[in-house]
């Protein structure tokens, strides 16, 4: 009766507890190196968040100055200077005019390089001075192209091109480094102020 009362107990063996121990190890480094793998990542997702919400931003100021562009005075594939309206209420001051004070035109100049892009304001023919960063953090300088251009696609704006007298258009590039892997492109444009376009 003795032997029969301990052999019909239930339990696991020792092999039985061996195994599942092991396999509960495996399953725990599993989920762990998961959990690492995402903690590790997520600083680089952060920042290239960031970078193309501060892209997004620095195009729509461009942008809105454009669309209040008169006349594009200078340009190439990293830098333009048109006359554009601005709420100020003397050029590169700080400035801001009352409530029904007209805006007043402006030269303003963006230039980028290699890793920002700055922005100038100074009174109608004036190109010099000391810009102020207005993004940071792109990897190609060529940022504009414009409509009409020098290429033989004028309907296209794909790559920078150099601008002939009554361009309309302005396509704006930023090309961000992207920490997990190959870069991020960020694009946008803007037609001149009372600018005439073709069908």
């Amino acid at each position: 009766m003795r032997r029969a009362r301990l052999g019909g107990e239930g339990g696991f063996t020792l092999i039985e507890l061996l195994v599942a121990s092991a396999m509960s190890v495996v399953l725990l480094g599993a989920i762990g190196s998961m959990v690492v793998s995402a903690v590790r990542t997520q600083p680089k997702l952060s920042k290239r968040s960031q970078n193309i919400t501060t892209a997004r931003w620095a195009l729509e100021r461009m942008t809105r100055e454009i669309r209040n562009g008169l006349a594009v005075d200078k340009a190439s594939s990293s830098s333009v200077s048109l006359r554009t309206y601005v709420r100020r209420t003397a050029c590169g001051g700080n400035g801001i005019p009352a409530g029904g004070t007209a805006a007043i035109v402006c030269e303003v100049t963006y230039t980028c390089g290699t890793t920002s892009c700055t922005r100038l304001e100074k009174e109608p023919g004036v190109y010099t001075g000391t810009p102020t960063t207005i993004f940071e953090g792109i990897d190609n300088p060529s940022v504009f192209c414009y409509v009409p251009s020098t290429s033989a696609d004028s309907l296209s704006c794909g790559t920078a091109k150099t601008p002939v007298t009554g361009t309309t258009y302005i396509g704006l590039t930023l090309h961000i480094p992207n920490p997990t892997g190959s870069g991020l492109t960020v694009s946008d444009g803007a037609s001149l102020r009372n600018a005439t376009l073709g069908n």
